[in-house]
């Protein structure tokens, strides 16, 4: 039996995201004052007890998007309401009742599913005598809570805990075997990619740059194995970033990069490479995290430009991860989507792979003896041994005489040895040159 869902729906504006990352102890949601922030479905596990649960964050209802997107917002609300097991209907008790409230709560009475109503904003006692108003809806009293003030989290989980189906012996959500980042700038198919992959519409796809505005978790199955794959927000150059939401869209995306197991760095095969691209491959490389480059709208080209030249030119606009594998693929399509996964597939294992000592000295010795260090201070630096101390980035410890020593480009040629002889040749791996004497050590990455 699958994971119970709870959604939570309401009109604008009367607190669903703030909400949303209350009760899952994680700022997953953009909350902002402007209405129709929320879009597409977002999602997050809560386990409380005994039980797990996916609580679901909807758009607004009744909301007119500005960029024409109403019926796809409208859309992913009815998905949400008609998957849910527990609806939890949110209202503002600051405004008191409105009429788009009972529109909603009409709109829930054929749903057939238990209704947990829920005033929001209660930030005060004073307001408590607003919550009367709300009875009018038909789903009894409200429960108040505040998010600000953290009022009454325990009695929502009870409630919501109390109108859950029946436990069943295999309910349980399997732990994704790989967490992927979907990254870019606007309008170059990551949500198309998406919605591909679990082969239903859900993320909203629209020629409307920023139509994705968070960060999306997105659980599908390949092969029998379950993958977790993060939607994120378009990116454009920080002089662009005219809201709040751009600002905030950035740090979720961000954030989704540290989360990932491996980052799928996206390109529309019509366009060029951008500043704003070369700033996201920047914090990828940061984190150390294993990265495809993905050409998508490949079929746009086909026939018309070589891969060898989109290849030739990532490799020169990106000299330092000539590592990185590069994929050419139509996610509208399909086509060649599901080798995409295999190769992410093999990253993501090559970042767990641990090399015993005695394979990375010999190793190391072959190397030294093939190309030795060139001297520092009239003496040449001397590797003692190495070790590797941990995984995901592969992480190698150098002891040798001085650090110092050893420059760039002999560090460069090590790494280029350790992927040539050793099982993570498309992985970032992080070296840590450890001197003799304490205080005396120095790290390098690519």
């Amino acid at each position: 039996m699958p994971v119970p869902q709870v959604a939570i729906v309401g009109r604008p504006n009367v607190g669903k995201s703030s909400l949303f990352n209350w009760l899952g102890r994680r700022r997953l949601a953009v909350v902002d004052d402007f209405e129709g922030v929320t879009r597409d479905r977002m999602t997050t596990l809560v386990e409380e007890g005994d039980r797990f649960f996916e609580l679901v964050d909807t758009g607004g209802m009744g909301i007119e998007d500005v960029d024409n997107l109403t019926d796809d917002v409208r859309n992913q609300i009815e998905t949400a309401i008609d998957s849910a097991d527990v609806i939890v209907l949110v209202v503002d008790i600051r405004n008191g009742l409105m009429p788009l409230d009972s529109l909603v709560a009409e709109r829930l009475r054929a749903v057939g599913r238990p209704v947990i109503l829920v005033a929001n904003k209660a930030d005060h006692n004073n307001l408590d005598v607003n919550a009367n108003d709300f009875q009018a809806l038909g789903y009894g009293e409200p429960l108040l809570v505040s998010t600000r003030e953290n009022r009454n989290r325990p009695e929502l989980l009870e409630l919501i805990l109390g109108s859950l189906p029946p436990r069943d012996e295999d309910e349980g959500l399997e732990t994704p075997q790989m967490k992927i980042a979907i990254v870019g700038r606007r309008n170059v198919g990551k949500s198309t990619f998406v919605n591909t992959l679990v082969q239903t519409n859900r993320m909203i796809v629209s020629e409307v740059p920023g139509t994705t505005r968070d960060s999306v978790d997105v659980r599908f199955e390949l092969d029998g194995q379950t993958f977790l794959a993060i939607d994120t927000p378009g990116l454009r150059k920080r002089t662009s970033q005219k809201t709040d939401l751009e600002f905030y869209g950035m740090h979720r995306a961000q954030r989704s990069v540290r989360r990932a197991d491996v980052v799928l760095m996206f390109f529309d095969a019509v366009d060029t490479i951008s500043r704003v691209d070369k700033q996201l491959l920047s914090y990828v490389i940061e984190n150390h995290k294993p990265v495809i480059f993905v050409v998508n709208k490949w079929d746009r080209l086909v026939g018309t430009i070589p891969t060898d030249g989109w290849v030739q030119y990532i490799r020169d606009e990106f000299p330092t991860l000539t590592y990185a594998p590069i994929a050419f693929i139509t996610g509208q399509t399909g086509k060649n989507v599901k080798t995409l996964l295999n190769h992410g597939t093999m990253l993501f294992k090559q970042s767990l792979e641990r090399v015993s000592t005695g394979i990375l000295n010999r190793v190391v010795e072959m190397a030294v003896k093939q190309h030795a260090p060139p001297a520092y201070q009239n003496r040449r630096p001397k590797i003692l041994y190495a070790t590797q101390v941990a995984t995901q980035p592969p992480t190698i410890v150098l002891m040798c005489s001085e650090p110092k020593a050893f420059s760039a480009d002999y560090r460069r040629y090590l790494l280029n040895v350790f992927r040539d002889h050793l099982p993570y040749p498309e992985v970032p791996i992080k070296l840590h040159f450890h001197g003799r004497h304490q205080g005396t050590s120095s790290t390098d990455t690519d």
